[in-house]
């Protein structure tokens, strides 16, 4: 028999880090080491694994949660000498905020509501997706950003991987990087990388 995927749970303990981001099917490592955090970790380990990862922005001089995140599930975890948990989430599905519950806990809990996002849980190919083009301004943006990559092996990656590992590593902004995240597909994330990737470029000949 197949195995049974198991429904998204119905709420979510959130990980506020701002330029921290996660999309599905994608790995995101993590070091824990703030207290309500730890606690937060060892309530998901008891649990379903699952924590939703969420960046923060200012709005009328507040911090404020953006309202679109991705949860992920806890697939690897160790413990430090200092008490650190060094753990690695796997993206399960985008959720956008319902509502923040009243909690007893120190970290915040959410209702999410995953129905925007039922495709996050397949994996499909990102079909306009021109990589030749793509990897030629890449490169010109990793050459002026001084950063080495094995381009060999980036090349023989899925699309997918390609354009989900790019988003998570390159140094943009907050806001850039919830813009890729809110991306509806595989396909526009990748528009959205190579049009950073070209401002950037071109910032740098001004």
């Amino acid at each position: 028999m197949g195995q049974t995927t198991k429904p998204l749970p119905l709420t979510l303990p959130i990980f506020p880090l701002t330029g921290a981001l996660l999309l599905p099917h994608s790995q995101l490592p993590l070091n824990i080491f703030e207290p309500r955090y730890i606690d937060m970790i060892d309530d998901a380990l008891r649990e379903d694994r699952m924590i939703g990862m969420i960046q923060c922005h200012e709005c009328e001089g507040e911090s404020r949660l953006y309202n679109i995140g991705c949860a992920g599930r806890i697939i690897a975890f160790d413990e430090t000498e200092e008490g650190h948990y060094l753990i690695t989430l796997l993206g399960k599905s985008r959720f956008r905020i319902r509502e923040e519950i009243d909690v007893e806990t120190k970290y915040r809990r959410v209702k999410p509501d995953w129905s925007e996002f039922e495709k996050d849980s397949e994996k499909t190919g990102c079909f306009g997706f021109k990589k030749d083009d793509f990897f030629n301004i890449l490169k010109e943006y990793f050459n002026r950003q001084n950063m080495d990559m094995d381009w060999e092996v980036l090349y023989e990656a899925s699309d997918e991987r390609i354009i989900s590992a790019l988003s998570m590593i390159c140094p943009f902004e907050s806001s850039e990087k919830q813009a890729l995240l809110e991306a509806p597909c595989c396909e526009s994330r990748g528009e959205i990388l190579k049009a950073m990737f070209e401002i950037e470029i071109h910032k740098k000949l001004i």
